[in-house]
C-alpha cells in the first residue's frame, strides 16, 4: 500500500475525502458527487478508488466507501468528524487563562496594591493579545484548507455554462 501525504491530496480528491469523513456513514459514488458538487459518479469513483488504493477509504460488500483511517494534516487535529487547527488549542488555552485572570483581578482588585493591578492588567493585555493572534491563525487556517478543497473543483453556475455554450454553438453555426 502507497504511502500518501498531505501534498498528494489535494484539490478534488482531498474535497472527496474530506465529505466521506464528514458524512460519517458509508457513502457511494452519487452521494460523493452530490456533496461535492462534482460532474459525475465516475469521477467520484475515480476518486474514491484512488483513496481506497491509499488506504484511507474502504469499500463494504454493499459497495459504498467508509473511512478505514483519518489522515494527518500538518497543523490539523480531528475532532470527530471535523477537522480543526491546532492554533484553536491555543485560542482556548488562552481564553481559559485570559478569564482565570480576571476573576483573580476582581477578586484581588480592592486588597491589592496599585503594582499588583499593574502587573495584571499588563499580563491581561498580552493573553489577550496571544488569543486574538491564535484566532487569527486558526480562522486562517480554515480558510486555507478550504482553498485547498476548492483548487481544483471551482466550477462556473450552470447559467454561465449555458452562455458559454450558447456562444460556441453560435460561433460554430458562423463559422
Amino acid at each position: 500500500m502507497a504511502k500518501a501525504s498531505q501534498e498528494e491530496l489535494e484539490g478534488i480528491t482531498l474535497d472527496v475525502y474530506l465529505q466521506v469523513v464528514k458524512k460519517g456513514k458509508p457513502v457511494g459514488p452519487r452521494e460523493v458527487m452530490k456533496a461535492a458538487n462534482l460532474s459525475s459518479p465516475s469521477v467520484a469513483y475515480r476518486h474514491l478508488q484512488k483513496l481506497e488504493d491509499l488506504g484511507y477509504l474502504q469499500k463494504n460488500e454493499y459497495g459504498e466507501y467508509l473511512v478505514k483511517k483519518k489522515m494527518r494534516f500538518n497543523g490539523y487535529r480531528w475532532i470527530g468528524r471535523r477537522l480543526v487547527p491546532n492554533s484553536m488549542f491555543y485560542f482556548y488555552f488562552f481564553l481559559g487563562l485570559f478569564i482565570l485572570e480576571i476573576v483573580v483581578l476582581a477578586i484581588h482588585y480592592a486588597v491589592e496594591t496599585y503594582e499588583f493591578k499593574v502587573f495584571f492588567v499588563i499580563g491581561l493585555a498580552i493573553t489577550g493579545i496571544a488569543m486574538a493572534l491564535f484566532l487569527i491563525e486558526a480562522l486562517s487556517s480554515k480558510k486555507r484548507i478550504s482553498e485547498k478543497t476548492e483548487l481544483k473543483n471551482h466550477r462556473l453556475p450552470l447559467n454561465a455554462r449555458l452562455n458559454m455554450l450558447y456562444t460556441f454553438v453560435n460561433t460554430y453555426k458562423a463559422a
